[in-house]
């Protein structure tokens, strides 16, 4: 049965997006820049004030169910004949982008406009754009990412940077983001969270993942909370392997379970799964996303749960481990999940999708309900009034004075000086060499701050900057000889835990130009060290920092 795609309701009532602040809203389902008044539903619906979303029923009755499961399915595409040509064949519920897909805002902005064209049902057109070290959308305004944010201990920092993020992505047409990461960190070796957290104390990441979802929704863009029930203290990244996480239902309870429910509090429009196994919360063996123990039981039954699950990407080993391509999306279906994130052959997956649902194994009653929230969290973001992005001011609308002083507020609130035992800080007034992964970036930001620079044999300080680095920390600040070093640890605040050698140590959670410049005033002097901990390092707990 061919669906036909709604008309947008007259009378616009465009909403202004504020750029910062934090506004005093939970993001609930409010509609995005793009909704018009009373754009609830389809002309005709019947809808009232009081059920915006009567009409859904009937709407995904009247879908054909090769088009109910098209819904289900958030492919990749190479191009933007490959997109429309998914779009066209399989019915699917959105796309997701990459770098690829992006070329400049205007293009960007185009292929989505050609996109939601070529579709009966508007698209969820989603990214994965975190911020920090996970970035998918190349000019975009650019952040320092959740760990940087967790130092900030300020949760209106969280909602403005979305909010400038969720801006600029609605400005290229792209309506979903897959973030931000809900994972509390607890595990220093984590090599897939990390930085992509907000931080190791349950009750703080649960506020600012509270407002950054506000923020993400404020700008009309569907916000994503991940990786359900928690990926935050594992070993093995779920990419390359199947995580097994031995919480038992008390820690769950205590440790990881808090930022989810802060989120559904908040009103998110999504929670991704993850592909790990918690032993305690099921012991079958399956991957979380594969769990109805976990989907359906924790998720929806324990927390209250009403909103779009969507599974994080198909394509991982931790997804394909145990099962088939084919039977892996149907096992998450029946486990309670409504997205199906890049399945690594959207044929194949489907086709098994569609003959689960014809044979009886996935009831189409449980179909149904997937389709309707789908369509009830497009209806919340405003879609049916309009998805249209304009090319022609795209490129206006990213990067802007404005966009760039929040990122730049962001980053000089994260700062963190975790040590000045010799009293070197600042360093205006001596001879700095600078070594290190972006040592020419941060030298020259010293110079803007009228900081003398030298090679390290003529200078009277060094700052040492690590990504990374780990234990390899402490060797290099012994390589650097007798004269005072300040370590600046620019990714992961763990590689300060072997700085010990050092006079002082920073963190800056970022090798972003922001990050950079805000580290070189600190070093300067110019900017206030403001930033706490937001995990534990060098041997100090969460919340210290030396600013005031």
């Amino acid at each position: 049965m061919r669906v036909r795609r709604p008309l947008a309701l007259a009378a616009a009532a465009v909403i202004a997006v504020p750029l910062a602040g934090c506004g005093g809203g939970t993001g609930k389902g409010g509609p995005g820049p793009s909704a018009r008044s009373g754009a609830s539903g389809p002309p005709g619906a019947g809808t009232s004030p009081a059920r915006p979303d009567a009409w859904i029923p009937g709407y995904v009755g009247r879908m054909s169910l090769a088009e109910k499961v098209g819904q289900l399915f958030v492919p990749r595409f190479s191009s933007r004949a490959d997109g429309l040509s998914i779009v066209r064949r399989y019915h699917v519920g959105g796309l997701i982008y990459f770098p690829e897909n992006m070329g400049s805002p205007s293009r960007a902005a185009a292929q989505s406009n050609a996109l939601q064209k070529a579709s009966k049902v508007p698209l969820l057109l989603g990214v994965d754009e975190e911020q920090g070290i996970v970035s998918r959308t190349p000019f975009l305004t650019r952040f320092p990412g959740n760990m940087a944010l967790g130092a900030t201990g300020r949760p209106a920092d969280a909602r403005a940077a979305a909010r400038v993020t969720g801006t600029e992505l609605r400005a290229i047409g792209i309506n979903q983001d897959f973030a931000p990461v809900a994972d509390v960190n607890v595990n220093a070796r984590n090599p897939v969270i990390g930085l992509r957290s907000f931080g190791s104390d349950p009750a703080k990441v649960s506020a600012m993942l509270a407002e950054a979802i506000g923020g993400y929704q404020d700008a009309g863009v569907a916000a994503t909370a991940k990786h359900f029930p928690g990926h935050g203290d594992t070993a093995t990244d779920s990419h390359t392997g199947l995580p097994v996480i031995t919480h038992s239902r008390a820690t769950w309870e205590r440790l990881d379970a808090p930022p989810f429910k802060a989120a559904i509090a908040a009103g998110v429009d999504a929670v991704m799964t993850a592909h790990i196994v918690v032993p305690k919360l099921d012991r079958s063996g399956d991957p979380s996303t594969l769990s109805r123990t976990v989907l359906t039981g924790l998720l929806r039954g324990t927390l209250g749960y009403r909103g779009v699950i969507v599974t994080d990407s198909l394509e991982m080993a931790g997804a394909r481990r145990r099962y088939g391509d084919a039977a892996v999306p149907v096992r998450a279906v029946g486990a309670g999940a409504d997205q199906l994130l890049m399945p690594p052959d959207l044929p194949r997956a489907y086709n098994a999708v569609l003959k689960a649902v014809r044979s009886g194994r996935i009831p189409e009653r449980r179909l149904d309900e997937s389709v309707t929230r789908i369509i009830d969290l497009k209806r919340r973001r405003g879609l049916f009034a309009g998805t249209r992005a304009d090319p022609a001011t795209a490129a206006s609308k990213i990067g802007t004075p404005a966009h760039r002083a929040v990122a730049r507020r962001v980053a000089e609130h994260a700062i963190t000086l975790v040590r000045d035992d010799r009293k070197v800080l600042p360093l205006k007034g001596r001879t700095v060499a600078v070594a290190g992964p972006d040592a020419a970036g941060l030298g020259a930001a010293l110079r803007r701050r009228g900081v003398r620079t030298a090679a390290p044999g003529a200078a009277d300080v060094t700052v040492l900057t690590t990504i990374d680095a780990g234990r390899a920390t402490a060797v290099r600040v012994r390589a650097l000889g007798p004269k005072p070093v300040v370590v600046a640890a620019l990714g992961r605040p763990y590689d300060l835990d072997a700085a010990g050698g050092a006079a002082a140590a920073l963190a800056a959670y970022s090798s972003g130009r922001a990050s950079i410049d805000a580290l070189a005033g600190v070093l300067a002097g110019a900017v206030e060290p403001v930033g706490r901990l937001p995990v534990p390092a060098a041997g100090k707990r969460a919340g210290h920092g030396l600013g005031r």
